[in-house]
């Protein structure tokens, strides 16, 4: 109720008036004897606890060869400890040696394949046809592993202990800059969190490591090679990082997630998972105290790091000119513009912050011109990332009928010389700061909120920017916004991707009537659609859809037609085979 009263009278506020200065969020910060940080914030809103923790490490920290492992990290971690997950530990080590033994043969015939194809004797060593006899007879060796080890294993037990004690909202991520766990439960199951988490650090057990390899290659497939545009946008993103890690895909290059290996893992969990590397973040209903007495009688038992982790020492090289890339897909025509900004931390950050916000959103420069004024783009979009290790600030749109990438690109550009060369009256700037004020106090509505911004600012470099960056927005200029747009936002700095229709290709008319926001959100649903084979879980999400369908309104009801009639689609191709 206060947020609310709060949101309702910061709209009355006279735009030329600076708003209230933000809340603070009471964070305890403290440390265990073994050097693990914990972040403690106290809300009795409600009965419940969101925990999570953070390791600070991400695709940045990987190297070429090994590309992909931070996040195939992230999924292994649910597999379990020799107590959750399997009914014969014993056994299931057994397997898991076996398992690696034959996956050192494996690979040797790998290193022979990939001799061969850069002799041109063989095709993709990726493909099966390509495979020496020898690999088929390993292959088919290892695939018996597999399955006695399913015979003993305890599926997804992780998240069925959780689930069966009321807990929710169970997830991870793996960014560029680190990987994050998170879960919300009961507050008078905080101590099964405790042990449930400290456990999977203590003794994670990586059994199905292989499976899991499969699997996040076929979420690279769904995710980068299926949609339109993935395999583009890609390669943009290599192209605009030159030198630093953050030009490799997070979920890796295809050809480096089928080559990880468990003794890799094991060396990665070494290096990057103790408890030294990693914060606690618990917000919700419980005593600090307690809390704390709690976190160093479970994870204080964790043994602390050998030695520290590699610092990340390659640094972005200073772009020497503009960079193009032109592509075609089955996409409609639009422009996106890239530039290099500073990291996280840096003064000029909340200045590029406010700056892309002057430009974005429907009351911002690039809709009101581009998109209703001289209708040349159907959608217009502009932010500012702040990564650990650098930013960028990215800016484009979508091409209207009969105009093309370059039509939207020349209104951009020009759009970002009128930021360089007039002052943003101070009205429009102020306009734009309330709407940052209004949205810190929405972060702060509820505890997940809460916790998801202090793992991240805390992944990223320090949780107290949930604090500090408020009051530093508040006190960005007009002159600050001109003078980060001419020190950023010039040739020499950008990267330009102009894509357009592939020939002969036209868009699916059933798309037609989605808004220009809707339309990539229903082409991604339809490619992982294409890879779903649990016909169970696709007739829930159809009963799901059907009812959203039911009261959705006029701008919602194609877009969830497509999505049912895809579904209906896909259920049958099941059904079929």
């Amino acid at each position: 109720m206060k947020h609310t009263a709060l949101l309702i009278a910061l709209s009355l506020v006279p735009t030329l008036v600076a708003p209230v200065t933000a809340q603070q969020l009471p964070v305890i910060e403290k440390r265990l004897s073994n050097g693990m940080k914990v972040l403690l914030v106290e809300r009795h809103d409600s009965p419940s606890v969101a925990g999570g923790w953070v390791a600070r490490v991400g695709s940045a920290n990987e190297r070429p060869g090994m590309t992909g492992i931070a996040h195939l990290f992230e999924h292994m971690l649910f597999k379990g400890t020799p107590v959750l997950g399997t009914k014969d530990y014993a056994r299931d080590r057994e397997i898991i040696l076996e398992q690696e033994r034959v996956r050192g043969l494996m690979r040797r015939e790998e290193a022979d394949m990939r001799e061969r194809f850069r002799r041109g004797e063989i095709g993709d060593p990726l493909k099966p046809e390509n495979q020496t006899d020898r690999y088929r007879e390993l292959s088919a060796e290892f695939k018996k592993l597999v399955e006695a080890q399913r015979e003993i294993l305890v599926k997804n037990e992780f998240d069925r202990v959780y689930t069966g004690n009321g807990g929710s909202m169970m997830n991870a991520y793996t960014s560029m800059d680190l990987t994050a766990y998170f879960i919300t439960v009961p507050a008078n199951k905080l101590e099964l969190w405790m042990w449930m988490e400290s456990e999977r650090l203590f003794q994670p057990v990586f059994r199905e490591f292989y499976a899991e390899r499969d699997v996040v290659f076929e979420e690279r497939r769904m995710r980068t090679e299926s949609p339109p545009l993935g395999r583009l946008n890609e390669s943009f993103w290599a192209m605009f990082w030159e030198s630093h890690p953050y030009s490799w895909p997070t979920v890796g290059w295809p050809s480096d997630i089928p080559a990880i290996t468990k003794a890799q893992a094991d060396e990665f969990f070494a290096t990057y998972y103790a408890p030294d590397k990693i914060t606690l973040v618990l917000v919700g209903d419980f005593k600090p105290a307690d809390c704390l007495r709690q976190a160093e009688r479970y994870f204080g038992r964790i043994p602390r790091g050998v030695q520290p982790a590699p610092d990340v020492v390659t640094m972005e090289i200073k772009q020497a000119g503009e960079k193009r890339l032109n592509g075609e897909a089955d996409a409609n025509p639009q422009v996106d513009i890239m530039f290099h900004t500073p990291a996280f931390g840096h003064r000029d950050t909340y200045a590029l912050r406010v700056l892309s916000q002057v430009l974005a959103t429907r009351t911002g420069r690039l809709h009101k011109r581009l998109v209703v004024k001289d209708k040349i783009a159907t959608d217009a979009f502009a932010a500012n990332y702040t990564l650990k290790y650098g930013g960028v600030f990215t800016i484009g749109g979508e091409a209207a009928e009969g105009r093309t990438p370059g039509d939207v690109e020349t209104a951009i550009l020009e759009e970002i010389e009128k930021l360089k060369n007039e002052p943003v009256p101070a009205r429009e700037l102020q306009k734009v700061k309330n709407n940052f004020a209004a949205a810190e106090y929405r972060k702060l509505a509820d505890n997940h909120a809460i916790l998801q911004q202090l793992m991240r600012y805390e992944g990223t470099g320090r949780w107290q920017e949930i604090n500090e960056a408020g009051p530093r927005i508040q006190a960005v200029t007009a002159a600050d916004l001109q003078r980060v747009a001419r020190e950023y936002l010039v040739k020499d700095n950008r990267s330009v991707a102009t894509y357009t229709r592939k020939a002969g290709s036209q868009e699916d008319p059933e798309f037609t009537g989605l808004t220009p926001e809707q339309k990539p959100i229903i082409r991604q649903i339809i490619s992982s659609l294409k890879a779903e084979k649990d016909a169970t879980k696709l007739k829930t999400q159809l009963g799901k859809i059907e009812e959203r369908l039911s009261g959705a309104d006029a701008k919602n009801q194609q877009f969830y037609k497509i999505f049912r009639d895809k579904l209906k689609e896909r259920l049958a191709e099941l059904a079929g085979k």
